[in-house]
């Protein structure tokens, strides 16, 4: 949304900004850079993440000391942050999301997924590059791991996750029952879950720091990253977009899943009946 200020030279900064409903410090606000070394540790914090998920701010900081890096807790606390990253355990109930997110139940215990477009899951992770960083959106199919839609953004705002959904939806054979996800701030916003609702399509959400509430997603982002991203190193978000573009067609339509007995997601997705898909016996609608 706040691109969209200043492409419309007749009106003022301010009314536009009240039109998108925008804060005006929103839009002339402009963040510091990470310094150079702050994108070298915050890689590394990424890699020791997908190797060491349990591993929270304390224990990543032993790590980084023994391999000689002098830095303190607060700066991989802060790092961690902007990274969106936080270790998987058991939270108490007082852990809540913020004030005013809608939080939905979890609705995928003990449910048989059977076949495509029965559930989709979403997630978002951390994309590091030589020059800066991105954020990563990815919409799945559950059963097929075909990769519906993919977005890519310089912030956390919601925005880009509603246009992955909405390109998912133009791209998928139809709309899923249910979409999944985690309870970070961008799948309980309005804009989000109202894209969601409005489509017909059930929500449900993972527990906090339950990672295996969403766990086909979650080893989805180990192959992007360990078979693409870490590989290719990317100057920037423009050659990110365009490697990852590469990387999801091979990943759909050529990379032999092991859980899929050597299939692609695509031939799964494309193909169901050859692969044993049928209706859930969970959904009496007329699926």
């Amino acid at each position: 949304m706040r691109e969209l200020v200043g492409s419309c030279p007749e009106l003022s900064i301010r009314h536009q900004c009240e039109i998108l409903g925008l804060t005006r410090s929103n839009v002339y606000y402009q963040p510091c850079p990470e310094s150079e070394e702050n994108l070298m540790l915050m890689r590394r914090l990424d890699e020791l993440h997908l190797e060491h998920p349990v591993y929270g701010s304390r224990r990543l900081l032993v790590l980084l000391r023994r391999e000689g890096r002098q830095v303190n807790r607060k700066r991989v606390c802060r790092l961690l942050q902007v990274m969106g990253i936080e270790a998987i355990y058991p939270r108490p109930w007082t852990s809540q999301p913020a004030v005013g997110h809608r939080v939905y139940p979890y609705l995928l215990e003990d449910l048989e997924i059977c076949g495509p477009d029965q559930v989709w899951c979403s997630d978002i992770t951390y994309v590091p590059m030589q020059r800066g960083f991105m954020y990563l959106v990815a919409i799945m199919d559950w059963w097929s791991r075909f990769v519906l839609a993919w977005g890519l953004s310089n912030t956390l705002e919601p925005e880009f996750c509603v246009r992955a959904w909405e390109q998912a939806l133009a791209s998928g054979n139809r709309p899923p029952r249910i979409s999944n996800t985690d309870q970070g701030a961008q799948f309980t916003s309005d804009l989000f879950l109202d894209a969601v609702e409005s489509a017909g399509v059930e929500v449900s959400m993972d527990g906090r720091g339950r990672w295996v509430d969403n766990r086909f997603i979650e080893r989805l982002w180990r192959s992007v990253k360990y078979e693409d991203i870490y590989l290719q190193d990317y100057l920037d978000g423009l050659e990110a977009g365009r490697g990852l573009a590469s990387y999801f067609k091979h990943y759909n339509t050529q990379r032999p899943h092991q859980a899929l007995e050597g299939a692609s997601p695509a031939d799964l997705y494309c193909d169901p009946a050859a692969y044993g898909a049928r209706p859930p016996k969970w959904d009496t609608s007329s699926y």
